[in-house]
């Protein structure tokens, strides 16, 4: 990705506020207590990712607020809409753990795929161009290529660029780079960041990487486990714009060392329950 970094960027996302959010899953009498009493403000602009033990309910709280689930209480909303009306006014891009491109359809084909199948959202509204999106995420060069002759990171970028196409308020970012190795990881997620310093949409970003979690973000949510529930908001004060130099210093090893330490804790009382 080649995103050109501006050093006075508003932000230009809309907020989430979630509020005592309660998501169960199995049948009445036998429920599974997925989410208990969640809540969370996400300002407008500010990347927040979400860590914690497998199994503390990290994508499902992604999922509701993409509304793939229905809560089973509190709320969710998106700027001043409802989860339902963010969704039609198309202010919500997500990205799967899985690229999801169809194979049948060139890269340039794949991002345009929202921009086709939603006509009716394209009426009043900034939309970006497949190409000029495409480019700025460094694949200017791969329009016309499919799929599988792509590398795992560039399909990535694809699928990245194709949540952008509507220019959501909202990106919802479920481990986009789990699949990656490191060193791929790493220069996947530093072209994520790049884009974002430049563009500053509202992110809630899932991810088991603690120091992907810490140079991404602005606030790194922890979640225990049984049932999920957040157990601390912890600040990232590193300075923006921020490149690979912020993983050599003091600050960042020594949030690095408080997290992974917070995070043994809500594991080893996970094991206990």
């Amino acid at each position: 990705m080649t995103a050109i970094v501006a050093e006075n960027v508003t932000a230009n996302g809309h907020g989430v506020e979630i509020s005592h959010l309660v998501k169960k899953f199995g049948r009445p009498g036998q429920e599974m207590l997925a989410l208990d009493d969640v809540n969370l403000t996400v300002a407008p602009g500010e990347f927040v990712s979400v860590i914690g033990p497998s199994g503390c309910g990290k994508s499902t709280l992604l999922k509701v607020v993409a509304g793939l689930l229905e809560a089973d209480g509190g709320s969710v909303t998106i700027g001043t809409d409802s989860v339902l009306e963010a969704t039609k006014r198309k202010l919500i891009g997500l990205v799967p753990q899985a690229p999801a491109l169809l194979p049948w359809r060139s890269v340039r084909d794949n991002v345009k795929l929202p921009l086709q199948i939603n006509p009716a959202a394209n009426a009043g509204r900034t939309l970006r161009d497949p190409d000029e999106l495409l480019t700025s995420f460094g694949l200017g060069h791969a329009l016309e290529k499919f799929p599988k002759q792509l590398s795992g990171g560039m399909q990535q970028r694809v699928a990245i660029a194709r949540a952008f196409a509507f220019d959501p308020a909202l990106l919802l970012m479920d481990e986009p780079f789990s699949a990656l190795d490191e060193i791929n990881r790493d220069q996947q997620r530093l072209g994520l960041l790049d884009f974002w310093q430049t563009h500053r949409k509202s992110v809630m970003f899932v991810t088991h990487s603690v120091p992907e979690a810490i140079v991404l973000s602005d606030r790194i949510v922890l979640m225990a486990a049984r049932p999920g529930r957040i157990a601390e908001i912890i600040d990232v004060n590193l300075p923006r714009p921020r490149t690979e130099d912020a993983y050599a210093s003091d600050a960042f090893r020594e949030l690095e060392g408080y997290v992974r330490s917070r995070l043994a804790d809500v594991m080893q009382e996970a094991a206990h329950v």
